[in-house]
């Protein structure tokens, strides 16, 4: 449509069962007086054996072209979509993994396989995080680390960045095996109140604070935790967190004579085959 100059135009209709006979004659009506160029079924990846019902049902009652699999960023491994692809003979267009719109991805077969055998889905996981992290911003992170000058605004702003890849049980259920990695709900959800509390601590400090943790005392952790609505135990664990990661940098860093560079990435070791 963008090719020609066109503008698209979606008609979402009401959701509604299989066996309701009047409603799909509704459809039929619509496709009649429409002639849609594309009817797409949009169907919940959840309900397993019914989502293969409801798509043969539909396709055999109305006509349908393509097939939008739904909450694949659940419990669901996308086993309904091999189902649906057989008995429609209809392919799976898009993908949801999330209530947003950038949460709607085309549909890969390869890597759905992947999950459904618990490899993950690491190239969506790629993708994902060339999206939302700035190279520009990434380089100079790396020359950071490197000069060991790993500053709590870095920690910020790499915060910022897991923020938004999307949810963690979304992040790990893409990583190989990721699901057994997965904590229980409440713990996942105490993690990202993590991130979000650490984010509200830094924010409260003053640039010098940010710049040298090392001159944030007693008097100023108080602060702190008041103006960010936190504790002072939480100011503490975010202040050991940051340490312990400038640590672990050094600690690579002392490795760098040691491994070869991986190529295009300066600072990073690659691996001997």
């Amino acid at each position: 449509a963008a090719a020609r100059g066109l503008t698209p135009l979606i008609l979402d209709t009401a959701g509604r069962l299989h066996i309701d006979e009047p409603m799909l004659e509704e459809l039929r009506a619509i496709r009649r007086d429409v002639a849609p160029h594309h009817v797409l079924l949009v169907v919940d990846a959840m309900t397993g054996q019914d989502a293969v019902n409801v798509a043969d049902r539909f396709n055999r009652a109305v006509g349908i072209d393509a097939v939008v699999l739904t909450k694949l960023d659940g419990d669901a491994r996308g086993g309904a979509a091999l189902s649906v692809r057989s008995v429609t003979g209809r392919p799976i267009a898009f993908a949801g993994t999330g209530e947003k719109t950038d949460a709607l991805e085309p549909f890969h077969p390869d890597r759905v396989a992947s999950r459904i055998l618990g490899m993950g889905d690491v190239l969506s996981l790629v993708e994902r995080a060339q999206a939302t992290v700035d190279r520009e911003q990434a380089e100079a992170l790396v020359r950071r680390l490197r000069e060991d000058a790993f500053t709590l605004e870095d920690f910020r702003t790499q915060l910022r960045q897991v923020r938004q890849m999307g949810p963690l049980d979304q992040v790990l259920g893409m990583l190989p095996f990721g699901r057994a990695l997965r904590a229980a709900p409440q713990e996942l959800g105490a993690e990202s109140a993590d991130l979000d509390r650490f984010d509200a601590i830094i924010s409260s400090m003053t640039p010098g604070e940010r710049r040298h943790p090392e001159t944030i005392n007693g008097t100023r952790r108080q602060r702190i935790a008041r103006g960010s609505g936190t504790s002072v135990q939480d100011v503490n664990r975010l202040l050991k967190q940051h340490a312990q990661l400038r640590k672990m940098m050094k600690q690579l860093k002392g490795m760098e004579g040691k491994l070869p560079r991986m190529k295009g990435l300066p600072g990073f070791p690659t691996p001997r085959g």
